[in-house]
């Protein structure tokens, strides 16, 4: 969500939808920080992921409550140090997961590039739809805004695609296992975890994602941000399922 913040400016919007948008954040980490207290990490060689996303959630606390049009460029600098933190933590976590199918040393790389590619997909569908409620409480907004984050959210859900391809282009490559074997056991042994993993985390989100994009050009504002809330629900499955075929496989998908 912070990253996605990024791409709008309060000087265009008001602060408002920031101090918001900054303090959902803020509690999103400080219920995940809470969740890695009560649940350790048994992987974890060490606690510098969690500093950091410390780091990053007091950051985003200190921005939400500076943030302001007369203190723009000091919220900036502190809205782009709480991203790079968030984003550093999450990699840094990703490079010493272990329970991963031994993929020619690509295996960590390929988990690093999948985790910021679904921080982003998640954190770019939830910000944007919180946004467009934000033409309720302020029907008079620019549509410009919206329409820019409907980009970064089809951007975000391209990206995440590939991130799947390329992950089974590097199980085909450096598995000594046959690619069918694995696309087998993808399918038939693990098909209740893979196939709503691709239906809800691919195909649902393509659609929609053409259908907001339409709705926004019209400047159904309404109607973009039901579309909004389908999109979120089915990512946030898509995304589950991920994780449930990471650990039943081993493989970032």
């Amino acid at each position: 969500m912070l990253l996605t913040l990024l791409f709008i400016s309060p000087r265009s919007i008001g602060n408002s939808f920031f101090k918001f948008a900054s303090l959902t954040a803020a509690i999103l980490l400080g219920v995940t920080l809470g969740f890695n207290f009560m649940f350790p990490s048994p992987v974890r060689e060490n606690q510098v992921p969690v500093i950091l996303l410390l780091v990053s959630a007091i950051l985003t606390t200190i921005y939400n409550r500076v943030v302001d049009v007369d203190k723009f460029n000091a919220a900036s600098v502190l809205l782009v140090g709480a991203t790079a933190t968030g984003l550093v933590s999450v990699a840094a976590d990703s490079l010493a997961f272990t329970r991963l199918m031994a993929l020619g040393g690509w295996e960590n790389w390929m988990l690093l590039v999948n985790h910021l590619a679904a921080t982003a997909l998640l954190g770019s569908v939830m910000l944007t739809m919180v946004f467009g409620h934000w033409y309720l409480v302020i029907p008079k907004l620019p549509i410009e805004p919206l329409m820019r984050l409907t980009k970064v959210l089809m951007g975000a859900i391209g990206i995440r695609i590939l991130t799947i391809v390329a992950s089974f282009i590097v199980v085909q490559m450096e598995q000594p296992v046959p690619f069918i074997a694995v696309l087998r056991e993808l399918m038939i042994q693990q098909g209740m975890f893979f196939w709503p993993r691709i239906i809800f985390g691919v195909v649902v989100p393509i659609i929609l994602a053409a259908m907001i994009w339409s709705t926004v050009r019209i400047r159904h504002t309404q109607a973009a941000t039901g579309l909004l809330y389908l999109a979120v629900v089915a990512l946030l499955f898509g995304e589950f399922f991920s994780k449930f075929l990471l650990f039943a496989v081993s493989i970032p998908l």
